[in-house]
């Protein structure tokens, strides 16, 4: 047999699992070794015929995936013969060429670019493929693309809704997409021709944002103002105007007061398809409502990050909009920043998801959690929310905990890696996952289950994600996800700890990595009691503490302080098993008392102390402020110019002048500006 499907020899393990599954590549590979090889025959087409010891025969044709093999053993889908069929053919490859090195064997020359198929695409991809991937162009949506590196030699596009790989040079059968359809789908046709408009611009890029300009044969349309229409300007006015409100008569007045206001701007986005602005609309909304049922999800905090993201997003996408229409190269495209192209929810082919722990909640009338989940092969973040009304008084109540989502528990599902068929993923990866048993198998995590995740999700050292933080752009030129910041790290030792009851949080610190790399090396852990999940802090004490063997990483949203990584967990792996201490019932424990492990720098504080002042005001409404909080606001405006912070003090000052003006229209962009820069200055100050 010469070896002439260059494309099987292209395919690796990781590859192979992300066709199929893991668990028909290990039994696969387990055959190789033993020497339990199928009798091969490549036919004149370059078909591949592998007939087994049991009597069954598998057929691969050429430009055929792994799916669309067929095989006469009983199994209706994929089955471990196809899986074997490549292993075998790779085997039998090197045994012809022992002397051969693998990566020749396969063409591998080095770096690759899928965008060599776009000369080829129109003849290999049918016409109906070809077509709905041009009206998918056409709302010219940004593709985020990562091309070959020797550490990571798959490139790969994340759209707006779904995620392609490329696992062949030599083949487009093999680029693999997470939609329903799996392969051959108009999205893989998206990234080629992304690849293809990126290299344009810049050859050897290693990551790349891409706006595609659509299909047509003389090059990219004439940029059109996206801000040049009626209902652009309405909804910049309304926004505006909302903002507004919400600032000087307070987040605790009436919803109903609001109402009208967020449905007329939610309207406006919906009608111009402006995803992410009708996704930040729809967090303030929420964050609102749960202040007002006295929610545990609630930080005043966060209002005030989603009403200076909106007004933030917005201006950058005015900006860019200009910058575009004026023949310049924005950092961050206008569509991106409002999420054009972004639509719906998608069903998406088999996925194995791994879980990164679960944080509950409770407020006056309702219950809930947030489980979050990654997908090793794409490394795409996704959440599962659900919310269930509080039983009434005199009523027996369900633990949180014990609720079902997808006939599963909370508690099991919390610490487990799920393999479904049944998943759709709205554009914010909020995931659904139907709850049929046939669909759906969950099975526990193993104490190295995040050894599969990579870079960024997984990072090895506190030092790189430092980096990684800092590099990032803004929050509000990303896309609006339901949960940011999510990382994984290893654990080399947990260091000192404490309980500070006034502040009721549990900190630690914890070396990160495979070995003490010293100070610089460290992140410290932070968790808030929360009523929802009464036993949480425990839990967490007894994982730091050895109770379940040593921690070997943990999960968890990542904010900086002062350049210092600070990580809330959700999970930790330990040497016998997943702690997820929100859905834990550990008994209580005797916690170390505090002992000023960490003092923020004066920076920090201070900006802490005006972002303070920022959540009262936003609360009570600037209508409501006393003499009191007036001169609060200059005794803090003199002491951030004796820091160094003239720009801030300047813009407090502003907003205070403002606030006893008649026209009070440009509030709440100087409010969002004091706030975003003071978030900058004490992340890395």
């Amino acid at each position: 047999m010469n070896a002439t499907r260059t494309d099987l020899l292209e395919l690796t393990p990781e590859a192979l699992i992300a066709l199929a599954n893991a668990g028909f590549v290990k039994r696969a590979q387990k055959d190789v070794a033993e020497g339990n090889l199928p009798v091969l025959e490549e036919l004149a087409d370059a078909t591949i015929r592998a007939t087994y010891a049991d009597g069954h025969c598998a057929v691969l044709g050429p430009n055929s995936t792994l799916r669309d093999a067929s095989c006469t053993c009983p199994a209706s889908g994929l089955c471990r013969h196809r899986v074997t069929l490549v292993l075998a053919y790779q085997a039998q490859a090197k045994a012809l060429s022992p002397t051969q090195p693998a990566n020749e064997a396969a063409g591998d020359a080095g770096p690759w670019s899928p965008s060599h198929f776009a000369a080829t695409v129109a003849e290999t991809v049918p016409a109906s493929t070809l077509a709905q991937a041009a009206r998918l162009a056409a709302a010219q949506p940004v593709v985020k693309l990562i091309a070959w590196q020797e550490a990571a030699a798959v490139p790969s596009a994340r759209l707006p809704m779904c995620n392609v790989r490329f696992f062949s040079r030599s083949s487009l059968t093999h680029a693999r997409c997470d939609c329903k359809e799996g392969s051959g789908c108009a999205h893989i046709v998206l990234a080629v021709w992304a690849f293809a408009q990126a290299e344009l611009k810049s050859p050897d890029f290693a990551e790349a944002s891409v706006t595609l300009a659509g299909r047509q044969e003389g090059g990219p349309a004439p940029v059109a103002r996206l801000f040049g229409t009626q209902a652009a300007a309405t909804l910049l006015e309304r926004a505006q105007a909302l903002a507004l409100q919400v600032w000087l008569d307070g987040s605790s007045q009436p919803m109903l007061a609001l109402e009208a206001r967020f449905e007329e701007v939610l309207g406006l986005a919906k009608q111009l398809e402006w995803c992410w602005i009708g996704e930040s609309l729809h967090g303030m909304k929420d964050l609102m409502l749960a202040q007002h049922a006295r929610s545990s999800r609630f930080d005043p905090k966060l209002l005030l990050s989603a009403l200076a993201d909106l007004h933030a997003r917005l201006a950058a996408a005015v900006l860019a909009d200009g910058q575009a229409a004026a023949g310049q190269l924005p950092e961050v495209p206008a569509s991106q920043l409002l999420g054009i192209g972004v639509k719906g929810e998608v069903a998406l082919d088999h996925l194995r998801l791994l879980s990164l722990g679960a944080q509950l909640w409770a407020d006056d009338e309702a219950e809930g959690a947030l489980l979050v989940l990654a997908d090793p092969d794409t490394l795409a973040v996704t959440v599962i929310e659900r919310s269930w009304p509080k039983p009434k008084a005199g009523e027996p109540g369900i633990a949180i905990k014990s609720r079902r989502i997808a006939g599963q528990s909370v508690e099991r599902l919390a610490a487990s890696q799920v393999v479904t068929g049944g998943a759709r993923r709205r554009a914010n990866g909020a995931l659904e996952i139907a709850a049929g048993a046939r669909q759906t198998n969950v099975l526990p995590l193993s104490p190295r289950a995040w050894d599969d995740l990579m870079a960024p999700l997984r990072q090895s050292s506190a030092e790189g994600l430092r980096d990684y933080l800092l590099d990032a752009v803004p929050d509000f030129a990303r896309p609006q996800q339901a949960i940011e910041h999510m990382h994984v790290v290893p654990v080399a030792q947990v260091g000192e700890w404490e309980w500070n009851a006034a502040r009721q949080t549990l900190s630690a610190w914890i070396e990160v990595g495979q070995g003490l790399h010293g100070p610089g090396q460290r992140l410290l852990l932070r968790k808030r009691h929360n009523p929802a999940a009464p036993h949480a802090v425990d839990a967490l004490a007894s994982a730091l503490s050895g109770q379940f063997g040593a921690p070997l990483a943990v999960s968890g949203t990542v904010t900086l302080e002062a350049g210092l990584v600070a990580i809330d967990p959700f999970a930790v792996l330990t040497e016998q098993r997943a702690v997820v201490p929100d859905v834990e019932s550990t008994a209580a424990r005797e916690l170390p008392p505090a002992a000023l492990l960490h003092e923020a720098p004066p920076l920090v504080h201070l900006a802490g102390q005006v972002h303070a002042l920022l959540g009262r005001w936003m609360r009570q409404g600037l209508r409501h402020q006393a003499a009191g909080a007036l001169k609060e606001a200059a005794d803090l405006a003199a002491a951030m110019e004796r820091n160094g912070l003239a720009a801030s003090a300047g813009l407090l000052r502003e907003a205070v002048a403002l606030m006893q003006a008649p026209d009070k229209q440009p509030l709440p962009g100087k409010l969002a500006t004091l706030y975003l820069l003071l978030a900058e200055i004490a992340r890395s100050a």
